[in-house]
């Protein structure tokens, strides 16, 4: 019996990736678990590894490909991953960064991490904000100088890190990935999750006060009372760091709005964690996706990616990375917490069929250049370059 070749050279690189990964329900980790399984279709590198950041006390029952775990607010764990890391066979690291994922002030213990590691580490920033505090600029700063490249999503976010005085050499742009599917109408989609004959609105991801849904269902009455078939979908759970310190206190006023507006048949609450089959599927059924976020300064959104990637007309506030991915005609941008101005836009939308299908066709397109397969690809371009140099 002849032994079955390996898919990999033996030359073939391993990667670890640093981050929160599923089943922990976070954005993060579930960015982490798609790019992890795009690079690893690739066939490039060998199996890779994931040293998985868990919140205190939690336990997780991870997949295979999780070797090491950090419990947020020990010390001693950052520095025990990277001396597993050292003695390992892995040859770069990928860190998936946001400031809330690690303990410390502005999560600061992940320079105990750097402090040891011997290996290259890429850096992808989820989180830029301009004038940090003086602890945050010092973290990033230190995460910058001991990181062997940076990625950022946006040109937004590129020119934010060049005022804090890091080097352009070291920055790529490699946006936030999106699935692979066609682009299909929305009536068989509505159909078979029973929505058939609505006009469906959504917003999905995990909940909490920064998604704006409040603004969005303020601006509803004027539009049921003209066509009772709109229907918003409020798609996702409450953000599970929210849920430990404030309970569902926000979802709870968002339902009293609901009930204050007399809006019960048009608002529907969904809240639960989906797959992504369940997601992508109700991301086709939706006519006009909102985004009401209230804070400016985000410069990544992956229900912003998702929704591009299916082809939906965006209705947005101009937070960062809405402002740059909605240019040039592919959405609608209206104001910080006016509902006004959101009903504004979705009168717009549903007044002028040929705009909709204009905006639905430009951010397909748009999203071609990076569905998971091709930002996968910009990953394995600098990772091989980098263990080139």
């Amino acid at each position: 019996m002849t032994k079955k070749q390996s898919a990999f050279s033996v030359n073939a690189k391993r990667i670890a990736y640093l981050s929160t990964y599923p089943p922990r329900e976070c954005g993060i980790a579930n960015f982490t678990k798609d790019l992890v399984d795009a690079i690893e279709k690739l066939q490039e590198f060998r199996p890779p590894r994931v040293v998985a950041i868990n919140e205190d006390g939690a336990i997780y029952n991870y997949d295979r490909k999780v070797r090491f775990q950090i419990e947020r607010s020990s010390v001693d764990d950052y520095i025990q991953a990277a001396r597993y890391i050292n003695l390992s066979r892995i040859n770069l690291v990928n860190l998936q960064h946001e400031f809330g994922l690690f303990g410390g002030e502005w999560g600061e213990y992940i320079n105990s991490f750097f402090e040891g590691i011997q290996k290259p580490v890429v850096t992808t920033l989820h989180t830029i904000v301009p004038n940090f505090g003086s602890t945050a600029q010092k973290v990033l700063r230190n995460i910058v100088h001991h990181s062997a490249s940076i990625i950022v999503m946006t040109r937004t976010a590129t020119r934010l890190l060049k005022n804090s005085d890091t080097h352009r050499e070291k920055i790529s742009i490699i946006p936030h990935g999106c699935p692979d599917v066609p682009l299909v109408t929305s009536e068989k989609p509505k159909a078979t999750l029973g929505m058939r004959g609505r006009i469906v609105l959504s917003t999905f991801g995990l909940i909490s006060r920064g998604k704006g849904i409040e603004y969005a269902i303020r601006s509803l009455p004027s539009f049921v009372e003209k066509d009772p078939r709109i229907l918003y979908l409020v798609i996702g759970e409450t953000h599970p760091e929210v849920r430990k310190t404030m309970g569902e206190r926000y979802r709870r006023r968002l339902m009293k709005l609901v009930d204050e507006l007399r809006l019960w048949k048009h608002v529907r609450f969904h809240n639960r964690f989906l797959s992504k089959r369940q997601l992508i599927r109700y991301l086709q059924a939706t006519d006009i996706y909102i985004t009401p976020y209230v804070d400016r300064n985000q410069i990544s959104s992956g229900t912003l990616a998702y929704a591009l990637g299916t082809g939906k007309a965006i209705i947005s506030t101009p937070y960062l990375h809405a402002e740059e991915a909605l240019a040039e005609g592919r959405g609608l941008l209206c104001k910080f917490r006016n509902p006004d101005s959101i009903a504004e836009c979705i009168d717009r939308l549903l007044e002028d069929k040929e705009l909709r299908l204009s905006l639905e066709k430009k951010a397909y397109a748009y999203s071609r250049n990076f569905t998971w397969p091709k930002v996968a690809e910009e990953y394995a371009k600098l990772f091989n370059r980098l263990l080139e140099e």
